[in-house]
């Protein structure tokens, strides 16, 4: 199991997270924010999670307000807002930091020192695409919306 799969995140909901039922999937993990230019990826973000579900694709959502504190609200806020607004279901974190001194484990991973795809997270909606042994793959720009070819035909290798 890849150190991604060792990981729990506090999920919106309050409960643990653990990342080990994702083993053998593959994953989108997405750093989201309410009050973003941005935030109406939340509709192709559900889109893909939709479509390619059922193949062995999740969608992680991670909210963060470290980016011009677009994140401002409660855990709560934020799940009735993308539950009302988006039809949200797949599954989301509580807020995380992804940059800094308190930058999460997962953070860490993804884009730490030693990383397949280094450096600090530029804005919300920067995405991670990670094969089902939990290794990332790809790397994506918070502009490169869900419908992009290059991560729909990434996903689609992914998924072989």
């Amino acid at each position: 199991m890849s150190a991604f799969h060792d990981l729990t995140l506090h999920a919106l909901d309050g409960r643990d997270l653990s990342l080990a039922p994702l083993k053998g999937k593959v994953v989108l993990v997405v750093n989201v924010a309410s009050k973003c230019g941005l935030t109406p990826q939340y509709a192709g973000l559900e889109n893909l999670y939709q479509q390619y579900r059922d193949k062995g694709f999740v969608v992680l959502g991670l909210p963060c307000n470290q980016f011009a504190g677009q994140e401002p609200g409660s855990e709560a806020d934020i799940q009735s807002f993308c539950s009302l607004n988006y039809g949200v279901t797949f599954p989301m974190s509580g807020k995380i930091e992804v940059n800094g001194h308190d930058r999460h484990p997962l953070y860490r991973l993804l884009a730490g020192e030693g990383a397949e795809f280094p450096g600090d997270i530029t804005w919300n909606f920067e995405k991670f695409l990670l094969g089902p042994d939990g290794r990332v793959l790809a790397r994506f720009s918070p502009r490169t919306t869900p419908e992009d070819p290059a991560l729909v035909q990434a996903i689609e290798k992914a998924l072989g």
